[in-house]
């Protein structure tokens, strides 16, 4: 009889594993085929919100990274942890500032994402990839406009190694300081000069950038 027990009991728990694999599955392709529906089915039936995939983004991550507003609002009503990180310490706020998706990133902000942030901010990713809207709506709601990024730059000098102009005048416009010097005492426009960006050269020393 005890022997009958535990092949019963392991035969319940392979069902059990079979099904929440087949609904976790069933989960991650309606969410990366952006069918809300059906997404929002499953989370009524009790799929957890913070669900991550295999390489540890969750649902809501996945979403603003894909800049789906409704998607990103639906999770949130259900509870998503805004400012939950996934394996590579990515927020959802940082993902949906690195692709510029000012709608999804104001969304986040108002439900409480942390636009203040240690390490890699959602400043910086704006600014790496130039998205002046974005840089904007984060200063204004209380980014660090002078924070470090984990490799020593600034958002200024990340957005002018990239030759983001429209982003870099954004950030001057808003008075960061353009004399911090980065992990190898590089400035902004020591940068800029090192690229030969001769139009970034000129707006960093308009700015009052000398050397």
């Amino acid at each position: 009889m005890n022997a009958l027990r535990i092949v019963l009991a392991a035969f319940l728990l392979a069902t059990a594993s079979v099904s929440w694999a087949q609904a976790l599955d069933h989960f991650m392709r309606a969410l990366m085929g952006n069918d809300t529906q059906t997404v929002a089915s499953l989370l009524d039936k009790g799929m957890d919100p913070n669900t991550a995939d295999a390489a540890g983004d969750t649902a809501l991550i996945i979403a603003s990274r894909m800049g789906n507003r409704d998607m990103v609002a639906m999770l949130i009503d259900h509870k998503a942890d805004v400012n939950r990180r996934s394996a590579h310490g990515d927020t959802a706020l940082n993902l949906a500032s690195l692709k510029g998706y000012l709608e999804v990133v104001k969304l986040l902000v108002e439900h409480g994402a942390t636009v203040k942030a240690t390490g890699w901010a959602p400043l910086h990713y704006a600014a790496f990839e130039g998205h002046s809207d974005v840089i904007k709506y984060l200063l204004l709601k209380g980014a660090d406009k002078d924070a470090f990024a984990p490799n020593g730059y600034t958002a200024l000098m990340l957005a002018v190694r990239e030759d983001k102009i429209d982003a870099v005048t954004t950030l001057l416009y808003e008075d960061v300081d353009i004399g911090i010097k980065g992990p190898h005492g590089e400035t902004a426009l020591s940068i800029a000069m090192a690229k030969k960006n001769e139009e970034m050269i000129k707006l960093l020393k308009r700015a009052g950038a000398a050397g």
